[in-house]
């Protein structure tokens, strides 16, 4: 029986296990993948905690985790373009996580893994990576911005920063103490998110914010007319002018984001890899907020 990591019942950390499902059947337009690598973020908790029961339908007990990278083993019925041994990355198809041996992504939120990219790497981009992407994409973000990223020390963060700076904008990185030599080797100017960092963002003409609540609503009185973009706090981002971010999981822009991984543009800065057989602990970093960059969990 393969093994996976998942949750029980709603709550906090302890309802936590591992758990043995049947290796999953891909059904049509579906990839069944061997999982090499699974990335580790913030919405896997929550999705635990009972707060996206709106958003991720789940049957418990459900396995956590939404991206992974692996090596194609099945394919369902009207699948093109992905063969059986094929290197792969994708988002894991409703009902399924990423903490697991197997798992099953829909093709079409799924695309190859450039040869250059590591398994580690690539699992990634489905949502940390991704979601940067489309935030700079959502910004406009060009050469004639400052762009303040809150929360910059994180993978999101990490990779908003970086992709801005590729598009010639200026960056301030608000992140703490122990992540600002992240924050400046990704190319930011580190504001202390444990002083007042509202004197610090003068001009500042667009926010990605990754906190939300009253730290957004603060840094944007700060910088008025600042276009905003909330992973955190989208309904706090729009009172203000701002939005959300509308997440695009299709193969072309997965490929996308992948060759700018490859080609160094972005360096996804996975800080450590976990053995499946410790995803509790690599969750329990990421919930803590003392991630640094990127965990992932090495399944293979």
């Amino acid at each position: 029986m393969p093994l996976a990591y998942g949750f029980a019942e709603y709550g906090g950390p302890e309802t936590q296990q591992f758990l043995d499902p049947d290796v999953p059947r891909p059904g049509p337009g579906q990839l069944l993948v061997a999982v090499h690598a699974a990335g580790v973020n913030p919405a896997d908790w929550k999705v635990r905690a009972g707060t996206r029961k709106d958003t991720v339908p789940v049957t418990l007990p459900a396995v956590l985790g939404r991206e992974v990278s692996g090596v194609v083993t099945a394919a369902g019925d009207r699948v093109d373009g992905f063969a059986v041994g094929d290197a792969v990355f994708g988002a894991t198809a409703t009902g399924f996580g990423g903490y697991a041996e197997y798992t099953l992504l829909n093709a079409h939120s799924s695309a190859h893994k450039p040869e250059q990219v590591s398994f580690a790497a690539a699992a990634t981009v489905p949502v940390a990576v991704g979601t940067a992407f489309d935030i700079a994409d959502r910004l406009a973000v060009s050469d004639a911005d400052t762009v303040l990223v809150i929360g910059a020390g994180g993978g999101v963060g990490s990779a908003a920063t970086q992709l801005a700076r590729a598009r010639g904008a200026t960056v301030l990185g608000v992140a703490s103490a122990g992540k600002r030599d992240l924050v400046e080797a990704n190319g930011a100017t580190w504001i202390d998110s444990g002083d007042d960092p509202t004197a610090h963002i003068h001009g500042t003409t667009a926010i990605v914010d990754l906190v939300g609540g009253a730290t957004l609503r603060a840094l944007a009185a700060a910088a008025p007319g600042a276009r905003i973009v909330s992973v955190a706090d989208p309904a706090g981002a729009a009172e203000l002018g701002g939005s959300g971010v509308e997440r695009r999981r299709t193969t072309e822009v997965f490929a996308t984001v992948a060759a700018l991984v490859a080609d160094g543009t972005v360096d996804p800065r996975v800080e450590r890899a976990f053995p499946l057989s410790e995803a509790g602990a690599a969750l329990a970093v990421v919930e803590g907020g003392h991630a640094r960059g990127k965990i992932v969990i090495a399944v293979r």
